[in-house]
């Protein structure tokens, strides 16, 4: 199919590379160092890289991530530029300032590239609820809808991604010191998990929590109905994805499919990636969803 321009984005949009590929989406991936050796966030074109991920992390390894440097952004949209106009998505500044060196990249790039467009975006998302943005804006690249069009419409509802999350698990949050040792011992033996969103500048911070999973997954449901555009009759997309725990993922899903009958086509659920779980650990499930505009942080 022949587009009026490119749509790229980060890997952390948390969607398979397989479904990116599908859609004509190019993707600069993020990179992460475990054990001092540095390995790409592949987006599950490795099939065993989560399953060893989550192992490194069990054993007391910790991942270390970076922003993505001026030079790589420059490196990726020269490729792009080489054939049309590109409308580029990044990995919100709320989770990390990456999106700096695009802009700086990009500049460098209008200067050699004058009969090209490049417009960077900075998503104020992260994870599959950035996955779920780009792949609204790729339905209306894919509609005919020009450049500017499609910048317009993105930026009118990148705070309209509604991000709900809750973790099971506090092991990864004190080792990486978000929760203190005794918080997080505290937290397994009363089974408490924090109930988590995305503010309106994209910066996450827990606002509850409660005892139990299944409190857990209602609770996020009864907000999503507080905040879906028509409540119980949403009827646009919604992606789920989770850290190592399908189970949950799928109880989640179940829930939310049944509040919501009138859900777009099939709930997406996909793994949290290698540069998110990095930072999460295990035992996390989020929803995202199209709302109201995002609150500040109360």
């Amino acid at each position: 199919m022949e587009h009026q321009f490119i749509l790229s984005c980060e890997s952390t949009v948390d969607l398979p590379y397989s479904y990116m590929a599908s859609r004509d989406i190019p993707v600069l991936e993020y990179l992460y160092t475990m054990g001092g050796q540095e390995y790409a966030d592949d987006m599950g074109r490795d099939p065993h890289a989560m399953q060893n991920f989550y192992e490194r992390l069990a054993s007391g390894i910790m991942s270390k991530t970076s922003q993505i440097s001026a030079y790589r952004y420059k490196e990726f949209f020269d490729r792009l530029l080489q054939q049309g106009d590109v409308l580029h998505i990044a990995f919100g500044s709320g989770m990390t300032q990456s999106v700096s060196n695009a802009w700086a990249a990009a500049e460098e790039l209008r200067a050699e590239y004058p009969d090209r467009k490049l417009v960077v975006i900075d998503s104020l998302c992260s994870s599959s609820g950035y996955g779920l943005l780009v792949d609204s804006a790729a339905d209306l690249r894919d509609e005919g809808r020009s450049l500017e069009e499609t910048e317009s419409w993105v930026m009118e509802h990148r705070q309209r991604v509604h991000h709900q999350f809750f973790s099971t698990d506090l092991t990864h949050f004190r080792r990486s010191g978000r929760v203190s040792g005794p918080a997080a011992t505290l937290g397994a033996i009363l089974n408490i998990c924090p109930i988590m969103r995305l503010d309106d500048q994209g910066r996450i911070y827990a606002y509850d929590k409660v005892r139990g999973k299944r409190k857990a997954i209602q609770t996020t449901v009864d907000i999503m109905e507080q905040h879906a555009v028509g409540g119980r009759d949403y009827a646009d997309k919604c992606f789920l994805c989770h850290s190592n725990c399908p189970e949950i993922a799928e109880m989640a899903r179940a829930a939310v499919a049944e509040r919501f009958p009138h859900i777009k086509g099939d709930i997406r659920v996909c793994d949290i990636g290698t540069i998110i779980a990095g930072h999460c650990g295990p035992g996390t499930v989020a929803v995202f969803f199209y709302g109201d505009v995002r609150a500040p942080q109360e």
